[in-house]
């Protein structure tokens, strides 16, 4: 079964007001390279997709993590060449987990604007299952805004809350192994530093180590999806 998730394409007015900044913005990105060209169409239009709109968010998330222009064309140039809206939602959400507090509690109706489509009940279900929404007393949604983006188009994936809760337990579990395993080995390297160096350091190393684990975990992850789908036996 094939799963349809491309978006239409957009204008660079419709890129623009989707991603919440202005034409001039989107431009100027654009000469830096931190945005790959649009595609031309009819009568020379440029028309962006859905990478161009997680890229904006993603440089969005980066400079609210107070990263400069040249510190984020650094950040991008470090990714994979062939990384998709996917990818780009997932580093994303990783960039969002830097800071010390992501969640916020909207409304309803904010929780609509903001996964930028419909939610019908089932869905908001869907994303309580991965940890992205909790609903609380008063009627109210606590919200994880850097996991949001990535749940919403998990949604147009046929996975039951179930398997993704099954799936969430699974990454847990494994991300706090390595992230202890990690820190075992930072401890070590800094054992004889003064304190200050210690926080210094950590604040350097924290998004390189996220990054190249989210990296290592996207081309394990393309392998085996690879070696499944290409072996004989899969269907045995």
């Amino acid at each position: 079964m094939t799963i349809e998730t491309e978006e239409p394409a957009l204008t660079v007015d419709e890129l623009a007001a989707r991603a919440g900044v202005t034409v001039r913005t989107v431009r100027f990105y654009s000469t830096r390279g931190l945005l790959p060209p649009p595609v031309i169409g009819p009568r020379r239009v440029g028309h962006y997709g859905p990478e161009h709109l997680a890229r904006l968010a993603l440089i969005e998330e980066l400079q609210r993590q107070g990263m400069t222009l040249a510190a984020i064309e650094r950040y991008l140039d470090r990714l994979p060449p062939d990384v998709d809206a996917q990818g780009l939602a997932l580093h994303r959400a990783v960039v969002a987990s830097w800071a010390p507090d992501t969640v916020e509690t909207v409304t309803g109706q904010e929780l609509r604007r903001r996964a930028g489509r419909p939610l019908s009940e089932e869905d908001i279900d869907r994303l309580a299952a991965m940890d992205v929404v909790e609903a609380t007393a008063d009627g109210s949604y606590r919200v994880d805004r850097g996991l949001l983006p990535l749940g919403v188009r998990l949604l147009d994936v046929p996975l039951s809350p179930e398997v993704i809760l099954a799936a969430r337990t699974t990454l847990i579990e494994h991300s706090r192994a390595a992230a202890h395993e990690l820190s075992l080995l930072l401890r070590e390297a800094v054992a004889e530093r003064d304190a200050r160096d210690v926080k210094s350091l950590t604040a350097h190393v924290h998004p390189l180590v996220v990054q190249a684990l989210l990296t290592t975990f996207q081309r394990s992850l393309r392998d085996e999806l690879r070696q499944w789908l290409t072996d004989p036996r899969a269907d045995g």
